[in-house]
């Protein structure tokens, strides 16, 4: 299958005053085919986020495009952008509590876009989220309630619903489980699996956990300070990264065995993350990086294909 959608050369910097700006996304290429999951992993402040509202137009690009399925998106949404592509990619946030507008029921926040974009009448408005709130595994007659008398989980659940009532082709999930507890987490994931397989719904699936991310994609790309650092298989990025950041991020992930995760030695990542604002020459990664070089001082690498393996790394030790 073909791309469903693609981000060639992605850029969205944040102008902050005094001819600075935050280089949040910095040319980003990407594309997500057709029933794939993507994951795409790195630290708190490394870009995801911005990266995934910028694909699908909650910010406007500063330089590159985003097309889908072929056509190019214009680089800022207008309103009828909006109406005419939300019912094709709609995305799942991060935070449960505060995504959900507390003065709307929740049969209001789901059928929300049927108003908007279906032509159906009330009482088609109320089966369709009522059959929705079965699907996320809550009950009919939570339809009247507000999201503050829901928990954390059951909130996700229903921003679940919001998104996918649409049925829309694409969804971006911004670290859907980051704000849950460990069952629940497990719980909104499989419901993930679930309706990905019923709905053939195509994902790019935004978190830190490298071995949850593993376990729901099919790719794995990696980020590191606005800018991918490696791509390729999930399962081959996680058991055999080749970027120095990917292995310690995989090396950062806990043992299940505690008898493990206490004879193991540290792999804490030294030194602190460069401002996004001064963007370092050079490699980014270059200040924290246990392999060093002192081209990696000078000479920013380029996301190449390695020779023999079905992956791309940005590093100069493959060059």
């Amino acid at each position: 299958m073909g791309a469903l959608v693609s981000a060639n050369a992605l850029t969205r910097y944040f102008d902050i005053g005094k001819d600075q700006r935050v280089h949040a996304v910095d040319g980003v290429s990407l594309s997500v085919d057709e029933k794939e999951i993507v994951g795409l992993v790195g630290e708190s402040g490394s870009g995801k986020s911005t990266f995934g509202k910028t694909l699908i137009g909650l910010h406007s690009k500063t330089s590159g495009t985003v097309t889908y399925r072929g056509e190019q998106l214009p680089q800022k949404y207008a309103p009828a952008d909006f109406q005419r592509l939300a019912v094709n990619m709609q995305m799942i946030f991060q935070d449960p509590y505060s995504s959900l507008n507390p003065r709307m029921t929740v049969g209001e926040i789901i059928g929300e876009g049927l108003k908007l974009h279906m032509d159906l009448s009330g009482k088609e408005v109320r089966d369709r989220v009522a059959e929705w709130l079965e699907r996320v595994g809550l009950n009919a007659d939570h339809m009247s309630r507000y999201p503050h008398e829901f928990s954390g989980g059951q909130r996700q659940r229903i921003g679940i619903a919001r998104a996918l009532i649409l049925e829309p082709e694409f969804v971006v999930c911004d670290e859907p489980i980051s704000a849950l507890d460990v069952s629940v987490q497990a719980q909104v994931i499989n419901l993930l699996g679930e309706l990905k397989e019923k709905m053939g719904l195509t994902l790019l699936f935004i978190a830190h956990d490298l071995s949850m991310v593993r376990y729901v994609s099919d790719r794995m790309a990696v980020m590191y300070l606005g800018s991918l650092v490696e791509l390729g298989k999930a399962d081959e990025v996680y058991f055999d990264p080749k970027h120095p950041y990917t292995e310690v991020l995989v090396g950062s992930n806990p043992e299940p065995d505690p008898n493990l995760e206490r004879s193991r030695p540290s792999t804490a990542i030294q030194g602190e993350i460069p401002s996004p604002v001064n963007v370092p020459a050079g490699c980014r990664f270059a200040n924290r990086c246990p392999r060093v070089m002192d081209v990696c001082r000078n000479t920013t690498p380029e996301l190449i294909p390695l020779k023999d393996l079905d992956r791309m790394v940005a590093c100069h030790l493959y060059t």
